[in-house]
């Protein structure tokens, strides 16, 4: 599918991953709008890119609901949707002080997974909705697509991830049914799965940290941005790509902590 013209919406787009893909979608030529936690933050980047920033807590069915309206009264309907919002934490399932807050689970759970499939279910009902579109030369019948974010951890996840992981491994194992149930009716599912990248986060840590994560990237180095960025641009324009989850991370295997 092309981008330019499209209605785009980008999940947790006020910074890292979804920020650069923003950026990347509005150069391409789409009409973006970011819904982010943080609406302040979302309307700066997306004043930087000639979008439109929404506050919007994805696990909120109403919220959500509601900043899609506005994105769609603004755009239309959206034909691209990229899920980058997501939460860590950093926990055993039995520390020192006795077993995990079960509060601490579920949080990561609403956010990572309740959260995606949350806008993906709203999304996709409008999506499916829509005309279809005639893109490419091979004359592809599409009505638009969604790609969701996982990472390495539903893989290889470390100690003290178990929250993550289990958030992480359930959009993985979202993808293939949410691919088939859509396919018939011209919409595609894909996910990519990301090693290290240089986000926000990182980019705070103490440098001997950070020397010591990237001595266990076999690339050797920590994965930027955009290039995040550019595997979601692929993964747009190919109208045959669907039910797939990428990783992208440099050859890293995570090790066990």
């Amino acid at each position: 599918m092309q981008i330019e013209g499209q209605a785009a919406i980008v999940t947790g787009g006020a910074s890292g991953l979804g920020a650069a893909t923003a950026r990347m979608l509005a150069e391409a030529g789409a009409k973006v709008t970011i819904l982010d936690r943080a609406g302040e933050e979302a309307a700066k980047v997306a004043a930087t890119i000639g979008g439109l920033g929404l506050g919007c807590d994805v696990t909120d069915g109403e919220g959500v609901a509601l900043a899609l309206e506005q994105a769609r009264s603004a755009h239309g309907v959206e034909r691209i949707l990229i899920q980058c919002a997501g939460i860590g934490t950093a926990k055993r399932i039995v520390g020192k002080q006795g077993p995990m807050d079960l509060a601490d689970f579920e949080k990561v759970i609403k956010v990572n997974l309740i959260g995606s499939f949350n806008v993906l279910r709203l999304s996709a009902a409008a999506m499916t909705a829509t005309d279809p579109l005639e893109t490419g030369e091979r004359g592809v019948v599409e009505r638009g697509v969604i790609i969701m974010t996982a990472s390495v951890a539903a893989y290889d996840g470390q100690l003290g991830q178990a929250a993550y992981a289990a958030s992480k491994g359930g959009i993985v194992s979202l993808t293939l049914p949410a691919a088939r149930e859509f396919a018939p009716r011209g919409v595609r599912v894909a996910t990519i799965a990301p090693g290290l990248f240089a986000t926000p986060l990182l980019e705070e840590l103490p440098d001997e940290v950070r020397a010591q994560i990237i001595k266990d990237i076999p690339l050797g180095r920590l994965g930027r941005p955009e290039e995040f960025a550019e595997l979601v641009r692929a993964c747009v324009i190919n109208s045959y790509l669907s039910g797939e989850v990428i990783r992208l991370d440099g050859v890293l295997r995570l090790p066990p902590r």
